[in-house]
């Protein structure tokens, strides 16, 4: 890795194919269950389309023109407005331990200050051991119950940070 670069950007409608191919291999690589996740989400196929509203954004991460990553804010569905949600936020194998997770999840935190959300609320499965470690380590807070309306029902980890 040392002699590339990794490029994160806003999505395009060319990346939709690679990315949803992303987000749906973790879950049979974390074996996190299918239903109720964003593996069946209607979004996961046209992220670049689901995220096209003044008040959300979704980045994606490229090693050498592929795309190996990404993750998003949206506002929280069916709560209040100034809250919104990291979304969809996956990584293959073969940019992850090196820092892209940090890089993209902090961006994600900017972008949602710039966006005027107040706090930022998130959704993750217990076998996702590293990117909890890295929510706590920005200062998200665990909850007991969810929040809004995400359809995600078997996320089993809640949690929030005030920005």
């Amino acid at each position: 890795m040392s002699n590339t670069t990794i490029e994160i950007r806003e999505i395009q409608p060319q990346d939709n194919a690679q990315i949803e191919a992303v987000i749906r291999e973790c879950f049979y690589e974390f074996d996190i269950p299918l239903k109720g996740t964003a593996y069946e989400d209607p979004e996961t196929k046209t992220m670049f389309e689901s995220y096209q509203n003044d008040n959300d954004i979704y980045y994606v991460v490229l090693l050498e023109g592929e795309v190996l990553g990404g993750g998003g804010i949206k506002p929280l569905k069916n709560f209040e407005s100034n809250v919104c949600e990291i979304q969809k936020m996956y990584f293959s194998p073969k940019v992850r331990g090196k820092g892209v997770g940090k890089l993209l999840f902090e961006k994600c935190i900017q972008s949602a200050k710039q966006l005027g959300y107040k706090q930022c609320y998130l959704e993750s499965a217990p076998q996702l051991k590293a990117a909890i470690h890295i929510y706590e380590t920005f200062g998200f807070k665990h909850l007991d119950a969810p929040l809004g309306q995400t359809g995600h029902t078997a996320c089993g980890i809640w949690m929030i940070k005030k920005l």
